[in-house]
């Protein structure tokens, strides 16, 4: 879409693991709206993310019971496999893959049950997600090509400290002065 001469980008050489996709204002679809995905993966067979910025009501402590932590919020990580839990981390020492600077994905369940159980953790420094978004080769391509999504770079800070009501601007921020215009635009254009 080409709202107020919000440049085009070229997303055959963007797109992989550790970039953002930020929705663009008016995608419908209620499992992304105005949402932020973080890519960990992307290859000939498909992407995987986790959308960033859309907390459930949920606590760790809600879905395992024998986990104390009822201070870890779970977020929706997308619509596929909802019966699955995800790992973003900014701890090193905990292993995972490095997607991004400072951001891990993944943790083995001892090191979480450790983590966990020591306390030896900042709330900022793990999101957890029930589920996950992907695509099958080339359908994200194709998104992209008629505007879904625009493709950013992820910061440690975006990732773990940006409030998640907040996640969605300070991503189109980080496009560029040139992208600030979307800031405007309603989620729904019968609004405008």
């Amino acid at each position: 879409m080409d709202f107020f001469n919000i440049p085009k980008q070229d997303y055959s050489s963007e797109l992989s693991a550790g970039k953002l996709l930020i929705a663009e204002p008016f995608l419908a679809d209620p499992n992304f709206g105005r949402a932020v995905v973080l890519i960990c993966e992307h290859n000939e067979e498909g992407t995987v993310g986790f959308i960033i910025n859309k907390p459930t009501q949920l606590t760790l402590k809600d879905l395992l019971p024998d986990y104390t932590a009822d201070d870890i919020v779970l977020k929706e990580g997308g619509p596929v496999q909802t019966d699955t839990l995800h790992v973003l981390h900014r701890l090193p020492e905990l292993g995972g893959v490095e997607v991004a600077q400072g951001v891990y994905w993944g943790i083995t369940n001892t090191e979480l049950d450790k983590v966990i159980a020591e306390q030896q953790y900042n709330t900022q420094d793990l999101s957890l997600f029930i589920g996950y978004a992907g695509w099958s080769a080339g359908q994200l391509l194709d998104e992209l090509k008629i505007g879904s999504w625009y493709v950013g770079n992820p910061t440690e800070k975006l990732v773990f400290d940006t409030d998640t009501t907040e996640t969605w601007r300070a991503a189109v921020i980080s496009l560029g002065k040139e992208y600030l215009p979307l800031l405007s635009l309603p989620s729904n254009p019968q609004l405008n």
